[in-house]
């Protein structure tokens, strides 16, 4: 049984990101994306007016994939592992978007909505998922720590993630950014979070700290 065709709207969308990924946005046009597409430029415009509608389709695309996969689970308790499993799916999502973090403030210069969404994605869902995570690992017993550090240590582990990638461009101006950039990010992020981790659970916290080597 042959696959459904992509829609021409979720097909630019698609292309458009691996294109800005690979090239840069500032680099890229709306005839670049209809000409690798192979459609008109009239169709594309007939879905989308001009490139920064494209780029809030996008980073649509990133919140949804940050606030769906981030979330606290609804239906079990949360446990050691996922700790990790939600750096990795939040380095996962800056590299699977990654043009949008090498110049975010040109980017929402340019697009008033974008920036407008942007904010409000991470002044309010954003810091609600983080500091939910929080409040249940403490539960748990996995973390020790006061309640009043939970908001900066969140927002110090945001920081680290939304540029971490900016970061090995200048530190390792010779290597290619690829996934193993993202490892090295998960295991500063766990640097961060160490000092808080209860001595029963740091081996298993070490063992964790081990999937993601630092080279």
């Amino acid at each position: 049984m042959s696959k459904p065709r992509i829609k021409t709207y979720d097909r630019i969308v698609e292309e458009s990101l691996a294109l800005f990924n690979e090239h840069g946005e500032r680099s890229i046009t709306t005839n670049h994306i209809a000409a690798h597409l192979g459609i008109s430029p009239g169709n594309l415009y007939y879905h989308f007016r001009n490139k920064e509608e494209i780029v809030h389709q996008i980073f649509q695309l990133y919140r949804r994939f940050i606030t769906e996969r981030l979330a606290v689970p609804q239906h079990r308790s949360m446990e050691v592992a996922d700790l990790v499993n939600y750096l990795e799916t939040a380095f996962e999502a800056m590299w699977r978007f990654r043009f949008m973090f090498y110049d975010l403030p040109g980017l929402m210069a340019r697009n008033p909505q974008l920036q407008a969404d942007y904010q409000q994605f991470v002044h309010s869902e954003l810091t609600d998922i983080l500091e939910g995570h929080f409040r249940e690992f403490i539960r748990l017993g996995l973390l020790r720590m006061s309640l009043d550090d939970i908001a900066p240590v969140s927002v110090n582990i945001w920081l680290v993630v939304k540029f971490w990638f900016a970061f090995e461009q200048t530190a390792r101006p010779k290597a290619p950014i690829t996934e193993a950039s993202g490892h090295r990010g998960v295991r500063q992020v766990l640097a961060l979070l160490k000092p808080y981790v209860t001595p029963e659970f740091l081996p298993a916290f070490h063992a964790l700290q081990e999937r993601h080597p630092a080279n």
